[in-house]
């Protein structure tokens, strides 16, 4: 299994997942062109998408799912609640797939688990992509450290999770109090804290966790790993996945 982040933030998230001839996109916030680019940088070409697969209906992730899919003719996976949320800005959809969070999507040997979310958009999901011994987690836009997200998180090999924001940062930075208690609360996101916290005491040994949706105010990459490597260890293995450019080309 190969995989990297076209962009993951605020401003737009994509996520690339390849595994036994299968080619999958999760999320769709950057503009077709983007991806085009991006995918190029690792000799990939979003034409050959299998599927693009929507987490939520947050704008960061789907704003650009109508174009992606009418440019380069690619199936379209979300929930009903989803469809209902990106109607208004997506344009005509010809090809629109349904599945109910918590269920499984197969392509060919490839098997994505659809894992409910209590995110603040109606039917949030988070994935974990399957093939062979091999698992990726998908995690973010998590809500809070949700009862189930422990299980989840042990049995990966590699995992992208979200770290959003630093508490300090947040509490001290310009956005106002009811957006602050949004982000903190229970529809929100997870804190470098409760990421570092998630990933210790689910006892993970990934090859690797790519710390995603990180907040362009209320957060810094310096900050984030420094968090993650005093709670986990200077040897975690770690990585950002980028606001603003293409990760580097990860194997599983």
């Amino acid at each position: 299994m190969r995989t990297f982040s076209l962009q993951s933030g605020s401003n737009g998230n994509a996520i690339y997942v390849e595994a036994d001839n299968t080619c999958l996109l999760f999320d769709a916030g950057i503009s077709g062109r983007q991806a085009r680019l991006r995918m190029q940088t690792h000799a990939r070409d979003v034409a050959n998408l299998d599927a693009l697969i929507v987490s939520h209906g947050h704008a960061d992730h789907a704003r650009c799912l109508g174009v992606m899919h009418r440019l380069f003719k690619i199936p379209v996976y979300m929930t009903p609640a989803t469809h209902s949320a990106v109607a208004p800005y997506v344009g005509k959809l010809s090809d629109v797939r349904y599945f109910a969070p918590g269920e499984r999507l197969r392509f060919g040997p490839v098997t994505v688990h659809t894992i409910p979310t209590p995110h603040d958009a109606d039917q949030s999901v988070a994935f974990v992509v399957e093939c062979g011994a091999k698992r990726l987690g998908i995690f973010t836009d998590l809500g809070h450290p949700f009862h189930a997200l422990p299980d989840w998180l042990r049995d990966l090999d590699a995992a992208y999770l979200e770290s959003n924001y630093d508490p300090t940062m947040l509490a001290e930075g310009q956005y106002p109090p009811q957006l602050q208690a949004r982000i903190r609360g229970d529809g929100g996101h997870l804190s470098n804290d409760e990421a570092a916290a998630l990933l210790k005491h689910s006892c993970i040994s990934p090859k690797w966790v790519a710390l995603a949706h990180l907040s362009e105010h209320n957060n810094d990459p310096d900050v984030a790993l420094e968090t993650h490597r005093r709670i986990l260890g200077p040897n975690y293995p770690l990585h950002i996945a980028s606001r603003y450019s293409v990760s580097r080309l990860l194997s599983v």
